[in-house]
């Protein structure tokens, strides 16, 4: 360092060097979900000042998010936000809500996609066009329009955990799937659209060149959301990740290096992570979290 304190070097982080995200102000679609909502968790835990809950169901349960959240976590204000997450206008509206009321954004994170059909035969151009809005169009958007919020700077407010931002800076994290390197994961229009997905991020980068932010995918393999078959619409337009349970244990310990599947707090602890300075020279990545069973051999695997 030559002598420079960190703070005067031109390299300093703007991030805490503990991984503390005082003052930033989230928003995280999906929010209503098992993996956005443990999102939600997981910046509160990282001490976020504020954090926007979305979802593009205006009947979902924000009241019931916030309530969870703040049981642990009083100092970060929660607030509930319904808008069509792959709409443009609605995303300026938001975007312009969160600055009218705290001056500042900090981290956007989708997690708001859809799996689709598992069938190409039952695939329909509307379905494919559905999820292309989901897992791929609400990244385009939070790539588009959420820089700009993030190169605002801000004194130190007079909030619970409020911190100044005196530099341009920010995070993008889109939460995909495994979809997004690979086939056979579910459908065709999954695989297409979460591919799409990863390539907004790829995009990303230089698109954001010299702004301060970063962008990066988070592409989870098996979750165990906490649904089993008998309660899972098939069509695949009502939920981000298959159940775990299509895989038997035996199918998981055979496949799956860690041999079992993941939580949706383990996606989100990644997520917490890209949000922090922990990851500050981290950007147009794909953070692979399957435990394992995209890099198992399949001359290793029991047959």
């Amino acid at each position: 360092m030559n002598g420079q304190q960190e703070s005067e070097s031109e390299h300093f982080s703007p991030y805490r060097s503990d991984g503390k995200l005082y003052g930033f102000v989230c928003v995280v679609t999906g929010a209503t979900q098992p993996v956005g909502k443990a999102i939600v968790n997981e910046l509160a835990a990282h001490g976020a000042a504020c954090i926007y809950a979305c979802s593009s169901v205006p009947t979902d349960d924000f009241a019931g998010v916030a309530e969870e959240v703040n049981k642990t976590y009083p100092s970060t204000k929660v607030i509930g936000y319904p808008f069509k997450t792959a709409n443009e206008e609605d995303t300026l509206g938001l975007i312009d809500d969160v600055l009218n009321a705290w001056g500042r954004l900090d981290v956007y994170v989708t997690s708001s996609g859809l799996l689709g059909p598992s069938s190409i035969t039952e695939t329909t151009p509307a379905d494919l066009y559905k999820l292309f809005e989901a897992n791929s169009m609400a990244p385009f958007f939070a790539l588009k329009y959420a820089p700009p919020a993030m190169a605002k700077t801000t004194a130190k407010g007079s909030y619970p955990n409020a911190a100044p931002k005196d530099h341009a800076y920010g995070s993008i994290i889109v939460v995909s799937s495994v979809a997004s390197t690979y086939g056979g994961c579910w459908g065709a229009a999954y695989t297409m659209t979460s591919h799409a997905a990863l390539g907004v991020v790829k995009a990303g980068v230089p698109t954001l060149k010299g702004t301060g932010v970063r962008i990066n995918c988070i592409s989870p393999g098996q979750i165990d959301i906490g649904v089993n078959l008998q309660n899972f619409d098939m069509r695949g337009l009502s939920s981000q990740f298959p159940p775990s349970s299509l895989q038997s244990e035996k199918q998981r310990k055979e496949i799956i290096g860690l041999e079992r599947a993941g939580m949706p707090l383990e996606v989100a602890r990644v997520a917490g992570f890209l949000a922090s300075g922990f990851s500050s020279y981290i950007t147009g990545q794909n953070m692979i979290v399957d435990g394992g069973a995209g890099v198992m051999n399949p001359l290793t695997v029991p047959i």
